[in-house]
């Protein structure tokens, strides 16, 4: 009776560690699709104030993948590259403008764009992680999903403003 205990002990525990090895692989995964920072951004409608809700297609060889890594997406979308507008939703520009911005402060970034990093602070998925059939298309040997989220783009701005990474609205006339 006590090697069928010990066995079922260490059967639980290896099946644990084989979750979070698989669980590791996968954030990594997910890390190197991001490096890259593959994705457009469209808009979608007026968000509440200080807010956006964007659709962000991003590209992975598994659509899980691009799901979890469409908020950091979004996010990095709304910091460097802002959105074109479509009927009856306004664009946005970029809340910087220098292109070299992500290399020069590239410690603040690392940290801020890390897994579950202060990026998340800032946006939220409006679908729950659902994606819709048109929405997820498979590319090549890869999938274009599209996830529709809300950027917090006032606490952003906020934050990178205090932390001192970019200017302050108003400073520099």
């Amino acid at each position: 009776m006590e090697t069928i205990k010990k066995q079922t002990i260490l059967i639980v525990l290896m099946l644990f560690c084989f979750s979070v090895l698989s669980y590791a692989q996968a954030k990594r995964k997910a890390n190197k699709d991001t490096e890259a920072w593959r994705y457009e951004i469209e808009a979608v409608q007026t968000g509440v104030q200080g807010t956006y809700l964007i659709k962000v297609w991003s590209y992975s060889k598994k659509p899980d993948v691009a799901i979890e890594q469409a908020k950091k997406n979004a996010v990095h979308g709304i910091i460097f590259r802002g959105f074109a507008g479509r009927q009856g939703v306004q664009g946005q520009q970029a809340l910087t403008s220098n292109v070299s911005l992500e290399q020069e402060k590239a410690d603040f970034f690392d940290s801020f764009f890390s897994n579950g990093g202060k990026y998340m602070k800032f946006v939220a998925s409006t679908n729950d992680g659902a994606v819709a059939a048109e929405d997820r298309m498979k590319v090549g040997k890869e999938y274009k999903v599209g996830v529709i989220v809300s950027v917090n783009v006032a606490a952003l701005r906020k934050d990178l403003e205090d932390a001192g990474i970019i200017k302050k609205l108003g400073a520099g006339f």
